[in-house]
């Protein structure tokens, strides 16, 4: 069950983000408390986000408006921040705030098209706003991270004209900038299952790679409707475990 989710879970990431809706779930299936299940699976698909990153780094460009050097940083210490924050929550308050981390994912994700169009009429973001932006998302990855590569997507379109697949490779790599923070904050304390991860984390190598090369050809329409689907059904489950089960 582990490694199938990691597969997945993997696959999804390269090709549009939201990989933890089946790996964190899988992850308390298989008993783990909720806390230490978050920082095991963002643990077991780094690999497969470096993958993924691997894949697409001949593609990486200077991208007009994106200050990717300070965005860089600035997510890499939200990362970090954001991870010792997830540290600190215990995991009874972790369970009642999932389903709306979920909630705020699937709604970036359902809307995503939409919010660069709706931020760029009303926003006028410099180089200093997304950088502290980034920092912001960066906690938010670091804490848990589901759908903030599409976020990151929003904001940029503030600041950039660029189309989807010429922002992909900068997305993946801020991404991954604060998933290495957060890792290594879970390893260096301690909080992950390791069995587990290893095993989730095998079928994201593969997921992540596989997805990584196919995202060149799928159709983003279809690609998005399976990751929504998805990311609704775990969303409902969630609430029904934390508010109505008992």
């Amino acid at each position: 069950m582990l490694a199938t989710a990691g597969f997945v879970g993997g696959f999804m990431n390269a090709l549009a983000g939201g990989g933890s809706f089946v790996t964190l779930p899988a992850m308390i299936a298989a008993g783990i408390p909720s806390v230490g299940a978050n920082a095991s699976s963002t643990v077991a698909l780094y690999p497969g986000g470096a993958a993924s990153a691997w894949v697409y780094h001949d593609g990486l460009t200077n991208v007009d408006g994106l200050p990717f050097i300070p965005s860089l940083i600035a997510t890499a210490i939200g990362g970090l921040a954001g991870a010792l924050l997830l540290i600190w929550t215990p995991s009874s308050v972790f369970d009642r705030l999932l389903p709306f981390l979920l909630l705020t994912a699937t709604i970036t994700l359902i809307l995503g098209p939409r919010l660069g169009a709706a931020l760029r009429v009303r926003f006028a973001g410099g180089r200093v706003t997304i950088t502290a932006i980034q920092f912001l998302l960066g906690v938010y990855g670091g804490y848990f991270g589901g759908a903030v590569g599409l976020m990151m997507l929003a904001a940029w379109s503030v600041v950039t004209s660029a189309d989807i697949k010429a922002l992909n490779p900068s997305r993946i790599m801020m991404v991954t900038a604060a998933n290495t923070m957060a890792v290594l904050c879970f390893i260096g304390l301690g909080v992950v299952w390791w069995p587990q991860t290893l095993t989730l984390g095998l079928g994201a190598i593969v997921g992540g790679y596989g997805g990584a090369q196919l995202g060149r050809r799928l159709p983003a329409p279809l690609v998005r409707t399976m990751t929504i689907v998805v990311a609704v059904t775990i969303t409902m489950i969630f609430f029904y475990r934390a508010y109505l089960s008992s």
